[in-house]
């Protein structure tokens, strides 16, 4: 009788210890809300672009679900500069096409405005892997599509590995 009792008291104690329901551990904020000339990778030389925004945005990707909200907006308001630095007045559009694609320094705008393509790609498809990992809401195709797009401008940065590469002076920042 003894032993049954100790027995069943070791079994309910093992079952309290179990972990119920474990929550993903937040952890805090690790970037800093800044202009797009310090976040921007257009500089320098292309065939590196992908470990360059990786640099500039060191989040722990093997727990998305912890990342910082602070961290999760100034990801998303990057990604939104960094498009506007491609396509509004003033970006990599206008500068080409005033330089001229087939001069020098319109090639090096070229170079640069892929690496700004992989930056605005890389911040799209992580911010939809955390809000994701986040909420629970189902952004596998939207993730699919802009990852297709983000392996193309990766693999045209690496084919242009040690061609100069130009970033634009671009205003804007990535403070939500």
């Amino acid at each position: 009788m003894y032993f049954s009792k100790a027995l069943i008291l070791a079994f309910a104690a093992s079952a309290l210890a179990l972990p119920q329901g474990v929550k993903p551990q937040k952890r805090a904020g690790v970037l800093t809300a800044t202009t797009y000339d310090n976040f921007q990778v257009s500089d320098g030389v292309a065939g590196n672009a992908l470990d360059e925004v990786n640099a500039k945005f060191p989040i722990d990707q093997t727990d998305l679900a912890g990342v910082d909200p602070n961290d999760l907006a100034i990801i998303l308001a990057a990604r939104v500069t960094a498009e506007a630095a491609e396509t509004d007045t003033g970006g990599f559009n206008d500068a080409i096409a005033a330089a001229g694609s087939s001069t020098a320094a319109g090639k090096a705008l070229q170079v640069g405005k892929i690496k700004n393509k992989v930056l605005k790609l890389q911040l799209e498809v992580l911010g939809l892997q955390i809000q994701q990992a986040q909420s629970g809401k189902d952004n596998t195709a939207k993730i699919a599509a802009e990852q297709k797009k983000l392996t193309t401008n990766i693999n045209l940065d690496k084919a242009a590995a040690g061609q100069t590469s130009q970033s634009v002076d671009f205003t804007g920042d990535d403070d939500a």
